[in-house]
């Protein structure tokens, strides 16, 4: 096991996968350090070390950086995509200073085939690490379950459900990309690694009427064409079918939810 004994750094430690992964990895029995611009609160794990610093200034980041085994960056902010670039961009000159042996990167399936600004970024947060001169490992992800049903639940809380025509999604569950994630930390750097995809392919329609029976509501359901530039998803550039490794599908989860 590369570097055990040190801590995993993990940005974003407070986010969906962030929290996911910093279980994965107390429960894999690996020190884990999180990065956060808050402190610490009282519902952090005790064995959970905890640094704060802002990715956007650098302020803190030398001393997050210090004596780790690796950093998994899952910090971002889909609202705010040129902040992901500045965040990466000081992550990377502390990470190259401390000599940090191992740098991984989450990112997502197909940025280079929809052209919006938020896939810009993780595109060019992909180069500015494998450019950090720091050994790296980059792991690309379809869409997490909580995602895809978030935007189901934003399109239908009007009597008539709304769904994007001829567009499918492959969602997968966050605690199989953060056990994917903590095994990639805790092993030597292996650059572009194979994308990981929900098990299933479904359209917007299929997907939108299982969240309808998974959450009891009763909806019409109607396609409507895409708008602009994320027309793109119709051509599935965001999808990768050959790599269908996640188990858990999009059905179970909201039951297990539940």
């Amino acid at each position: 096991m590369a570097n055990e004994g040190r801590p995993v750094l993990v940005t974003g430690g407070t986010g969906t996968l962030g929290r996911a992964l910093v279980t994965t990895l107390l429960e894999d029995g690996r020190a884990v350090r999180v990065l956060s611009r808050q402190p610490r609160p009282a519902s952090a794990a005790p064995a959970v070390e905890w640094a704060v610093g802002d990715l956007l200034t650098g302020e803190g980041l030398a001393a997050a950086t210090d004596g780790v085994g690796a950093v998994v960056h899952c910090a971002s902010n889909p609202r705010r995509p040129a902040e992901d670039v500045e965040a990466a961009v000081q992550l990377t000159l502390a990470a190259r200073a401390a000599q940090v042996p191992h740098l991984v990167y989450i990112s997502i399936v197909g940025i280079e085939t929809v052209p919006t600004q938020y896939y810009a970024a993780k595109l060019r947060v992909e180069e500015l690490v494998e450019d950090s001169g720091i050994p790296w490992t980059v792991l690309r992800a379809t869409q997490f379950h909580d995602f895809v049903a978030f935007l189901l639940d934003a399109l239908s809380r009007t009597p008539v459900a709304f769904v994007p025509r001829g567009v499918s999604d492959q969602p997968v569950d966050v605690h199989e990309v953060a056990q994917r994630l903590a095994a990639l930390s805790t092993g030597a750097p292996a650059g572009r690694v194979e994308d990981m995809g929900g098990p299933q392919v479904l359209t917007a329609m299929e997907l939108m009427r299982t969240y309808l029976a998974g959450t009891g509501r009763r909806r019409w359901v109607w396609t409507v064409p895409l708008p602009g530039r994320i027309r793109a998803f119709r051509a599935g550039g965001h999808l990768t079918p050959e790599h269908a490794t996640g188990r858990l599908t999009f059905a179970e989860w909201l039951q297990g939810r539940r």
